[in-house]
């Protein structure tokens, strides 16, 4: 049973603070609290509507260990509902695809429209159109869930009173600057299946540059001086920055351009890479010890890339996750140790925005720890 006691050393301070202990990471229950706390009351990404172009376009996600389902409704609006019918609770939707003007159940036919609502529960109350006494089918449609479409990125909340959606991606704003997220458009995206390890190594991976130039020294030549870590509110990650005669020698495909690697918590990763070119992660936790992820690689409208070399960016970015994908793993591993019982060790320098992002999951579950 967790109780308050597992963040006792993670909670002392010191010159080199201490990472999360090693349950954090190897412990499904550990997983539910998270699904109970930090992924109920915070927007998780979800999906991108890219995806899903006509009405009557439905995709299923889980978030917080919950079925849900993203849903293209007729006025071409996106919108989240939880993905269970209001009758035995079977899960409707278990793959993306068009369901028309109805999505209806396969079990017993009960059927609702694209806002949701009940149209159809036939011989519910013996006839083919009756109804029980007191039944009615307004009062029984799809639960919808708060969402928000922000550019290509679709969001849920979970929470009774989330939030406001614009207060979440506020940091972020403010840390893009002059960057309009607006002006870019998909170009390729790659699925990398299920990843053997927490969803938090792959944020904290993301995170921190203290990696890059001893796991990527054959795709990037930033050194690590070259490099700062952000902390703005619940944005975090890190950036560098090239000065103008830099910039110009830049080589895009070998990485090595101004750079922004940004968060959200949870679980929202972007990257900006200068001068025309984003990339944007999806992950969803299937338990404590393996991961989904996804990767969609955006470029500026006005860039003029060929297919080939959009091939070219694919094939970069997928060798540069295999890199950190082995380093992810290996620090899967090595939790299983006792030596990763006490967190291991975070430069106070270079991993500072990994363990403010410790911080917040340790303080989104500690309410829900055992006295």
């Amino acid at each position: 049973m967790l109780d308050r006691a597992l963040f006792t050393d993670f909670d002392r301070q010191t010159a080199v603070p201490r990472g999360l202990p090693s349950i954090a990471y190897t412990s499904d229950e550990f997983l539910g609290l998270e699904n109970q706390t930090l992924f109920s009351s915070n927007w998780v990404f979800a999906g991108f509507a890219h995806e899903m172009v006509d009405a009557g376009d439905v995709h299923p996600v889980e978030v917080a260990g919950l079925p849900l389902l993203l849903l293209r409704d007729e006025k071409h609006q996106v919108a989240a509902f939880h993905n269970v019918c209001r009758h035995r609770n079977l899960k409707l939707v278990d793959a993306p695809g068009n369901c028309g003007k109805l999505i209806r159940c396969p079990y017993h036919s009960w059927s609702y429209d694209l806002c949701g609502a009940l149209r159809n529960a036939p011989y519910f109350g013996g006839a083919m159109r009756e109804l029980p006494p007191d039944f009615r089918c307004q009062d029984n449609g799809l639960v919808p869930v708060y969402c928000e479409v922000w550019h290509d990125w679709i969001f849920v909340n979970l929470a009774a009173e989330p939030m406001p959606f614009e207060d979440f991606i506020a940091p972020l704003k403010k840390m893009l600057g002059d960057t309009r997220v607006e002006d870019y458009v998909p170009r390729t995206s790659i699925d990398f299946g299920e990843v053997a390890c927490n969803w938090k190594l792959l944020m904290e991976n993301f995170i921190e540059p203290y990696h890059v130039q001893f796991v990527h020294r054959t795709t990037t030549r930033q050194p690590l001086e070259d490099h700062r870590t952000l902390i703005e509110g619940h944005c975090l990650g890190s950036m560098v920055e090239l000065d103008a005669a830099q910039q110009a020698t830049a080589d895009l495909t070998a990485l090595g351009v101004t750079s922004h690697y940004l968060t959200l918590f949870p679980g929202f990763i972007l990257g900006t890479y200068q001068p025309d070119q984003m990339g944007v992660y999806l992950h969803q936790p299937v338990d404590a010890g393996h991961t989904l992820q996804r990767r969609v690689i955006y470029t500026h409208r006005d860039a003029d890339y060929s297919e080939a070399q959009i091939q070219q960016l694919h094939d970069l970015w997928y060798s540069v996750h295999l890199e950190d994908h082995e380093m992810c793993l290996r620090l899967q591993q090595g939790r299983r140790s006792p030596l990763a019982q006490d967190g291991g060790l975070l430069s106070p320098r270079w991993e500072n925005s990994v363990r403010r992002f410790q911080e917040l999951v340790a303080d989104a579950v500690r309410p829900a720890l055992m006295q």
